[in-house]
């Protein structure tokens, strides 16, 4: 009997498939539809342009989402968690309420300045999708700032004033950064102009 020996066969390291990239998630695809909003508004949002921006395919979008307005939906809750809920969470950690709404203005007006996806939000209300957010946020946001100004002291209807005059200079400040920064003050003078506005609005009660 003759005995017939199997050649063994081996595969070059060049030829051996590359590993599969790590599947992306929908918080993926929500994250860079908010850096599109960022960048040119919600008309920004379109599927073919994400996909190539994340390195994958339609298929990897129609796979979390069934359509535009979904991605939309979620990429604005996805916004309200950060910019929102994630800054809350942020300065809860500071014990003394003045600090803290000083802490809360400062992070608040910085990123706001440095990140145009909120004026660009603001730009496109008219959007159903968007409008419901801004509003939930808004809400959430002055009520926060309520409760804090209540912590110092004040009665529950001029905290709700103060609050939502508070959350005014902020969005002014937002829309300036970005529309006439010139007038605003520089990096060396923010510090200060911060903790005058915020004297006048804690003063009392």
């Amino acid at each position: 009997m003759v005995m017939v020996q199997r050649q063994r066969t081996t595969t070059a390291p060049d030829a051996r498939k590359a590993p599969a990239k790590p599947r992306l998630s929908a918080q993926d695809w929500a994250d860079a539809a908010l850096t599109a909003i960022g960048d040119g508004g919600l008309a920004a949002v379109a599927v073919e342009p994400l996909a190539v921006r994340l390195g994958t395919t339609k298929g990897s979008f129609y796979w979390h989402f069934a359509n535009r307005d979904a991605l939309i939906k979620a990429a604005l809750e996805r916004w309200a968690e950060i910019n929102t809920e994630g800054i809350i969470s942020e300065v809860e950690a500071e014990p003394d309420i003045r600090t803290r709404i000083r802490l809360l203005f400062a992070e608040a007006i910085s990123s706001a300045s440095a990140d145009p996806l909120e004026v660009s939000l603001l730009a496109t209300a008219s959007h159903p999708e968007v409008a419901a957010a801004l509003r939930r946020v808004t809400e959430r946001r002055v009520a926060y700032v309520a409760e804090l100004f209540a912590a110092l002291g004040f009665p529950e209807a001029e905290a709700r004033r103060r609050g939502l005059l508070a959350y005014s200079v902020y969005l002014g400040h937002a829309q300036l950064g970005h529309a006439a920064p010139s007038v605003l003050p520089g990096e060396d003078e923010f510090g200060a102009y911060l903790d005058e506005a915020l004297d006048v609005l804690m003063a009392g009660p």
